[in-house]
């Protein structure tokens, strides 16, 4: 269900389109994997779009008067409850804020195959997440 686009959510937007272009161009340079600089480049700009999508969803659970989550995964599932976006893409979210607390706080090793999987097709799930609140990118 499309939401009312304010700047907030054009700014935010801007940042998730800018940082997938980002990763999709740092996996292009290195598929493999291999080299220091490039999956750190990947890392961060996944993280990135991650931080945006989530102070995304923590913005119009405000504004739109849906709760007050208290993790960043609950945000999204607050948005899925209240039709703003599917449950499918509630899920995917919440994955993808699993991988960003890997990155950022390293509670575990980084899995290589999992930032793979991200670089080559779960960037979508953040295209998709803006496509159902009415926002479209081309990263």
């Amino acid at each position: 269900m499309p939401i009312e686009i304010d700047d907030i959510v054009l700014n935010k937007a801007a940042i998730i389109e800018r940082s997938l272009r980002r990763v999709l161009e740092e996996y292009r340079m290195d598929p493999t994997l291999t080299q220091y600089t490039h999956i750190d480049a990947l890392t961060l700009n996944i993280e990135r779009a991650c931080q945006a999508a989530i102070d995304l969803a923590i913005h119009l659970c405000a504004v739109n008067r849906l709760g007050i989550p208290q993790t960043s995964a609950e945000a999204f599932r607050i948005l899925a409850k209240n039709n703003k976006i599917s449950q499918a893409t509630a899920q995917k979210m919440v994955a993808m804020v699993g991988f960003r607390n890997i990155a950022i706080h390293e509670y575990q090793m980084m899995d290589m195959a999992i930032l793979r999987s991200i670089a080559e097709e779960g960037w979508q799930s953040l295209v998709l997440y803006l496509s159902e609140l009415g926002v479209h990118i081309k990263p």
